[in-house]
């Protein structure tokens, strides 16, 4: 079965610290990368733009699971 189209958020941004659930230190430089119909499309714009960073130990990407938050009661497969 193919992947389902579903939206994935790819973003990411230096955080304030490494410690304690993720907050970042300017919002105003919230890297957006893209939108994704997959979870597998989502992951590969994630690890480029994270291999694209990695000298920055502050700096993070990740992805965000969107449709949960458009229909977050809805059942997935």
């Amino acid at each position: 079965m193919p992947d389902r189209k579903l939206l994935h958020l790819v973003i990411g941004g230096e955080l304030i610290s490494l410690e304690g659930p993720p907050e970042f230190k300017d919002f105003t430089k919230i890297d957006f990368v893209g939108a994704y119909p997959t979870y597998n499309d989502a992951v590969r714009a994630w690890r480029a733009k994270a291999q694209q960073t990695v000298d920055n130990a502050l700096m993070r990407y990740f992805v965000l699971h969107a449709h949960k938050l458009l229909t977050p009661d809805a059942e997935e497969d």
